[in-house]
This record gives C-alpha cells, sequence and structure tokens, in this order.
C-alpha cells in the first residue's frame, strides 16, 4: 500500500446552505481549501455560505443538488469537481426526513426517505470515489450519519434503517478504497442546534437538555471541527470509523436523551 503526502486543496460538501453543511464549508476554507457548495431550496442560504468561504481567502463555486434525483448525482459532482479544478475531500452531508409510526408509513415515504439519505448518499460518494481514484493522490471521503446510525427511535423507522445502511456502506468502503490511500469515515451527530432544529448556535448555550451528559444540544461548528480534522492530513490513520458527536447522548439512548425532564438521573 502507497502512503501519500496528503495535501488537500479542494472539497465538496452538499447541503452546505445552512447548518452543519455551512459550518463545514467554512471550516474547511479555514484549513485552506477551496468549496464547492450545493443548495436544494436555499439558494440565498449557499450564497451566504459562499461569501463565507471567499472572506476567509479560498474560492467557492455553488451549484444545485438534488440527492434524490439519483440519474443527475453523478454529473452534479462530475461538474463541481471541474470547476474547482479537482477534488480531494467530499463531505456528504446532504440529508433529513421525516417520521410518523412504524405502521402508518407509506412506502413513498419510506422510499422518499431512504432515497434522500442512503441512495443519494452512494450516488454521491461513488462519483467522488471515483475521481479520487482516478487522480491517485489519495483523499477523503465524509459522510454525516446521525447518533441513529446505531441506535433506534420511535417514529422514524425510514430515518433510522437509511442511516444504518449508510454507516455500513462507509465500512466497506473504507475496506475497499484503502488500496488507493483513500479514508472513509463517518460523524454522527446528536441534536444540534440548527435551523433544522429552529435553533441557531447561540441557542444551544441556552437551551437545557436534562438527558444529554453535557446538558445541552450540540453547535454546527463542532460536529464541523471534526469533519475538518478527519478531512486533514492528521487523520491519515483513520478509516472505517463512526465518530459520535452528540454530548454524550449514546451513553443514554437517542429517546432518553431527549425525553428525560429532570436532572434526577444524575444523582445516581
Amino acid at each position: 500500500m502507497e502512503t501519500f503526502d496528503f495535501r488537500p486543496r479542494r472539497a465538496i460538501v452538499t447541503g452546505s446552505d445552512s447548518g452543519i453543511g455551512r459550518a463545514t464549508a467554512l471550516a474547511l476554507a479555514d484549513a485552506g481549501l477551496d468549496v464547492g457548495i450545493t443548495w436544494h431550496t436555499d439558494e440565498e442560504g449557499a450564497e451566504q455560505t459562499a461569501a463565507g468561504v471567499r472572506e476567509r481567502g479560498r474560492r467557492a463555486e455553488v451549484t444545485r443538488f438534488d440527492a434524490t434525483a439519483l440519474d443527475d448525482v453523478a454529473g452534479t459532482i462530475d461538474g463541481l469537481a471541474e470547476r474547482l479544478g479537482g477534488l480531494d475531500v467530499f463531505v456528504n452531508n446532504a440529508g433529513g426526513g421525516s417520521g410518523g409510526p412504524f405502521l402508518d408509513l407509506s412506502l413513498e415515504d419510506w422510499r422518499k426517505v431512504v432515497a434522500l439519505n442512503l441512495d443519494g448518499a452512494f450516488a454521491g460518494l461513488q462519483a467522488a470515489a471515483r475521481h479520487l481514484v482516478d487522480a491517485g493522490r489519495g483523499g477523503r471521503l465524509i459522510a454525516i450519519t446521525s447518533v441513529h446510525e446505531t441506535q433506534p427511535r420511535v417514529g422514524s423507522a425510514a430515518y433510522v434503517a437509511a442511516k444504518h445502511g449508510l454507516g455500513g456502506l462507509v465500512e466497506t468502503m473504507a475496506q475497499e478504497l484503502g488500496e488507493h490511500a483513500i479514508t472513509v469515515n463517518a460523524v454522527a451527530p446528536g441534536e444540534i442546534a440548527t435551523p433544522l432544529n429552529d435553533m441557531d448556535s447561540e441557542d444551544a448555550e441556552r437551551t437545557h437538555r436534562p438527558g444529554i451528559p453535557l446538558g445541552r444540544p450540540g453547535k454546527a461548528e463542532e460536529i464541523a471541527a471534526v469533519v475538518a480534522f478527519l478531512a486533514s492530513p492528521a487523520a491519515s490513520y483513520v478509516t472505517g470509523a463512526s465518530w459520535s458527536v452528540d454530548g454524550g447522548m449514546l451513553q443514554m439512548g437517542p429517546q432518553a436523551g431527549s425525553h428525560l425532564e429532570t436532572d434526577a438521573w444524575r444523582k445516581g
């Protein structure tokens, strides 16, 4: 196995118009990378992210991206990589989905959630991986999963199944791509104060969560910091791993983390 002197210069972060995606794009720009930014419904948000990247002295390229338009995913990634002049780091952040009881879940709703969180992730990661293999310089592939990659949550069957699947995909990719000096890892957030949760980073400090050991939601920047490490030369021997960034939520179980209403459990 050849070891490359990996010095990343160009990254793509999907779903980087707000929240974790925006924070990740800015963290990678701080690390000296040019960044490809994608949006699905919020073009203005993507342009704000791009402005932040440019303020940091790095190049930003912006395009619309629909992770569920599976036949178009590879072409979108290819186009962004070409505009950036190559690709060293790919962060699959696009995802989401609604919940509801398993018995009431329609096949159509199931497929929508799985297409967004698993099928689209597969297509994007595969397209990025092919660029990295063809370039022959190694690389970094990072998937934003969830604490539900490893633990279930009532009312979220499709989302949980998709994130479990994405975790398995990351592990298998790590096995197959290691010979190309490409690392593949997952970052699994807990509750994060983002617009998706009707919060921003400031809300994390003033929101109490009794069921989370650190007592609050996380900040998007705290997820981005871990992604930036995994994208860096310092993470050269980390692959096939899932990094939980959850304030200790998984020690309690996701259901307890969000539903405990007092701190009485801390007394033993």
